[in-house]
């Protein structure tokens, strides 16, 4: 299922770049772009939209009071040079808050909120869970913009600058550490247990002394994470 995506903003430089990034996930298409709020509105009356990346301070009109000027608005992502904006903008139940200039690694962060939320919408309105495309995220290898579902992560392992994304079937590399990485991934699934290591929790199949077990190998949990890595495994919190 294609995502339609709309790029509202008075520079062309800051709509190439997000050009740009979006190419690099085929789910997501853009249907247009505009270089302020008024050509955003009267395209909105005639094309329907599944994302508005949006800009804050374009002429005649903000892009937050555009924002409240919509009805029903689609899915929005603030992008913006401007930090302060960010808690007024989370209360219009934007999904995203992107403060220019802003990478391709964080730009895959808000991609997969996009997709949870589309998914979780066509749930919503009737879909069937087991029709729809499993979770996963994107993760840059080689490259390449790589789908990994969340289902078939087991652990996420520190190599200085880059990590080892470990599944059932593969190991991938990604240049990235785990505080990184630990944007991406959901934190009620994963959780850190050493400097070195991430843990999907519910591959956990033992906890020998201060080792996890998952998939017959041993990972160590760090003297720092022992106590509530413990509590939290266990369901004793």
């Amino acid at each position: 299922m294609k995502i339609n995506c709309l790029i509202i903003d008075d520079e062309p430089l800051a709509i190439n770049v997000i050009k740009n990034f979006l190419v690099n996930f085929k789910n997501f298409e853009i249907v247009g772009t505009c270089k302020d709020a008024v050509e955003g509105f009267n395209f909105l009356s005639s094309q329907e939209v599944d994302v508005i990346f949006l800009d804050i301070n374009m002429p005649t009109i903000s892009g937050l009071d555009f924002l409240r000027s919509l009805q029903n608005p689609p899915a929005v992502v603030i992008t913006t040079a401007y930090r302060e904006y960010a808690v007024e903008s989370f209360e219009l139940d934007v999904i995203d808050y992107l403060v220019k200039p802003f990478s391709l690694q964080r730009f895959m962060k808000t991609i997969n909120r996009i997709e949870q939320r589309s998914a979780e919408k066509e749930t919503n309105e009737g879909g069937s869970s087991d029709d729809g495309e499993k979770a996963h995220v994107f993760f840059k290898i080689d490259k390449k913009m790589i789908k990994v579902y969340l289902d078939d992560i087991l652990y996420i392992e520190s190599l200085k600058d880059y990590v080892r994304i470990k599944t059932y079937d593969e190991s991938l590399i990604n240049h990235n550490n785990l505080v990184g990485i630990a944007e991406i991934l959901p934190g009620d699934e994963f959780v850190r247990i050493h400097r070195s290591y991430i843990i999907a929790k519910n591959k956990v199949k033992a906890i020998d002394g201060n080792q996890v077990e998952i998939a017959d190998k041993l990972l160590p949990i760090g003297r720092n994470y022992q106590k509530d890595i413990k509590n939290l495994l266990l369901g004793t919190e």
